[in-house]
């Protein structure tokens, strides 16, 4: 109920207001995400690789209503890989990207998205990295998978998302399994109706499984993104019997979720990537992790009532 309630409070604007203008919550919100410029990303990045992890960067925006807005999503996305480039970071840095966040809610925009996501890959290659094209709701599942095929045309390094929550993905999940396709397998972060998704916490973990096994028996390159020990492990297991090596796929966590984890599995030798994102629209995005965990939701009450550490002041938020 608490989950159903956090992601209902995501898409409403009055809340948004209250929430962005409440000083106090960016103390909160700088747990999740890296500051709102690219400056702000590029320190949490460093540090990040620093202790033997690699990343993901999103620039947060979900909602462009004009191309205007399209247009500045896909010039941070090139003048970030530019600087990962410049820096030497690119080989350990990827980009992810949301078609919504280039258009592809406006009037053609499906086509107006797919051109700023050549741009994007272009770049990327360029720079010596990759692009992770993100999944959103069940209702753009199929118009974001023929975006990726059409551009793993010329780019088949670029990898599709898909959620374990939904009944339909472990069929995705045998249609992605080609030699070097990517494929990041989540649970879902987004409130779906019973019609298209499992709804229990049990049966999207037996569909996580289910789809982990898909893409580990397959000749890709799967990305498992998930905090939870037992589809770690379940990934692990597979992966041994099936005599995968640790370099062939990747386990991903977010930024400010366990991150003694993330460290402590990259000192086993898995290759372990952390989703960070940064931008100043970041409250849908925080309000999914939110009702993700409601330790998170325990966290934000407890820094509402903490004063700021100087490093918290100085920081992007």
């Amino acid at each position: 109920m608490l989950k159903s309630v956090l992601l209902g409070l995501s898409r409403a604007p009055l809340m948004e207001r209250l929430v962005v203008g409440f000083p106090l919550t960016r103390r909160v919100v700088q747990r999740f995400v890296a500051g709102e410029t690219t400056d702000d990303c590029l320190r949490v990045v460093r540090a990040l690789l620093a202790s033997n992890l690699m990343a993901t960067v999103d620039f947060l925006g979900e909602d462009t209503v004009t191309v205007t807005q399209a247009d500045r999503v896909t010039d941070t996305y090139v003048e970030l890989l530019n600087r990962l480039a410049a820096e030497g970071l690119a080989d350990r840095v990827e980009v992810s990207i949301k078609l919504s966040a280039l258009g592809s809610l406006l009037k053609d925009g499906y086509e107006l998205a797919l051109d700023n996501a050549r741009v994007i890959c272009a770049t990327a290659e360029r720079a010596g990295t990759t692009v992770t094209v993100d999944m959103e709701d069940h209702t753009s599942t199929d118009a974001t998978l023929r975006t990726v095929r059409t551009l793993r045309a010329d780019y088949p390094w670029v990898a599709a998302v898909l959620q374990a929550m939904l009944f339909r993905t472990s069929t995705d999940c045998a249609e992605h399994t080609g030699q070097g396709a990517r494929v990041r397998l989540c649970k879902g972060a987004y409130a779906e109706p019973s019609e298209v998704a499992h709804r229990s916490k049990s049966a999207i973990d037996r569909n996580y499984k289910r789809c982990a096994t898909i893409l580990l028996e397959g000749a890709g390159r799967p990305l498992f993104a998930t905090h939870d020990d037992a589809m770690i492990e379940h990934v692990r297991s597979v992966a041994n019997r099936v005599d995968r090596s640790q370099s062939s796929y990747e386990l991903q966590m977010l930024l400010g979720i366990r991150s003694e984890e993330q460290r402590r599995l990259a000192g086993l030798g898995h290759q372990v990537r952390v989703y960070v994102p940064f931008g100043t629209d970041w409250y849908a995005y925080f309000m999914r992790r939110l009702a993700e965990r409601p330790a998170n939701l325990m966290f934000l009450m407890r820094a509402l009532v903490e004063r700021p550490s100087k490093k918290q002041v100085r920081s992007g938020f």
